[in-house]
């Protein structure tokens, strides 16, 4: 008997590393998501969470502005 199947698609990974903590800007200073992001994490596409971890958060690690609209 297996215990994996291999047709169910993978969840994505979240970029909490633990440090849980709400700066200044609201946002947390170990993963760089705001609140919202966080509180709306289980209930995201995976493709919304792709963006934020590929796109978003690099963006905000690097002090570079997200573009608006």
């Amino acid at each position: 008997m297996t215990m994996f199947r291999k047709d169910l698609p993978l969840p994505v990974l979240t970029p909490c590393i633990g440090i849980c903590e709400v700066g200044p800007d609201e946002s947390c200073v170990g993963c760089l998501r705001t609140l919202d992001e966080i509180a709306r994490w289980g209930s995201m596409s995976d493709g919304e969470r792709i963006h934020i971890m590929r796109d978003v958060l690099p963006r905000r690690a690097s002090g570079t502005p997200l573009p608006r609209g």
